[in-house]
């Protein structure tokens, strides 16, 4: 049993923000980082700390400066370098560590839907003349390099004035959250037949692949990269925060 624990929350999730909830309510120290700047309006009870770093080894001294005991990592589910960077710091600290994700979509029952491992092969995959809405990211953009389709109507929820690198790319921007009836009516008035988005899981992201299921789109969906061996996964926050009660 550790006394006192002050736990670090690397946060970037709706789950992170139930999280930071339920440790405040409990009196329980922690610190809340995140690897980008967030995203909606709805705020954390703690202000999270904006921290990037390149390596394993500053993620360990920022660990060890904090004076943390334990590693609660509730980060965005793609934000898999983070999660690397975090479990071989806790490893070498030896201090206790877990992983909150939500389970991903499962493709069972939905026969237009398919899987690529990366955006790369996402692109490749895409037919000659399809009109794709795409919910990657701006990052993913030199993914679609050769693009095959009429056009990438990428989803951003920040606004800005930056030009997409190639002719082919329309920006849509909108503030989340979609409601299915949204999203139906802005892929009708897109034109859209094909959807590609990150395998997220979840009920709040997941209204675009009902509304393409409604309207018979396919859809791609990114796999998540592989989780670092022995990593300890919950996918519920009252598992988590039993994992605090614990420590």
């Amino acid at each position: 049993m550790i006394k006192d624990p002050n736990i670090l929350l690397l946060a970037g999730s709706f789950e992170a923000r139930c999280v930071a909830e339920a440790l405040t309510a409990r009196a329980v120290q922690y610190d809340a980082w995140l690897s980008e700047a967030p995203r909606g309006s709805a705020p954390m009870p703690q202000m999270p700390h904006l921290r990037q770093f390149d390596d394993s080894a500053s993620l360990l001294e920022a660990v060890q400066a904090g004076g943390f005991t334990a590693i609660l990592d509730a980060g965005h589910v793609f934000d898999r370098a983070v999660t690397q960077r975090a479990y071989q710091a806790a490893t070498a600290l030896g201090l206790p560590y877990l992983r909150l994700a939500r389970p991903a979509w499962q493709t069972e029952g939905h026969p237009r839907w398919q899987c690529a491992v990366d955006v790369e092969q996402a692109n490749a995959m895409i037919p000659e003349g399809a009109r794709v809405f795409c919910a990657t990211g701006w990052d993913s953009l030199p993914a679609f390099d050769g693009f095959r389709g009429a056009s990438l109507m990428l989803r951003q929820s920040r606004r800005h004035s930056r030009a997409a690198p190639y002719p082919f790319v329309k920006l849509v921007f909108g503030d989340p959250p979609f409601s299915v009836e949204d999203e139906k009516s802005l892929f009708a008035l897109l034109g859209v037949d094909l959807l590609i988005c990150r395998n997220l899981g979840g009920d709040a992201s997941r209204t675009k692949l009902d509304a393409a299921d409604a309207l018979g789109l396919d859809v791609i969906l990114i796999n998540r990269s592989q989780a670092p061996e022995g990593l300890p996964v919950v996918s519920g926050v009252d598992a988590a925060l039993a994992w605090v009660d614990a420590l």
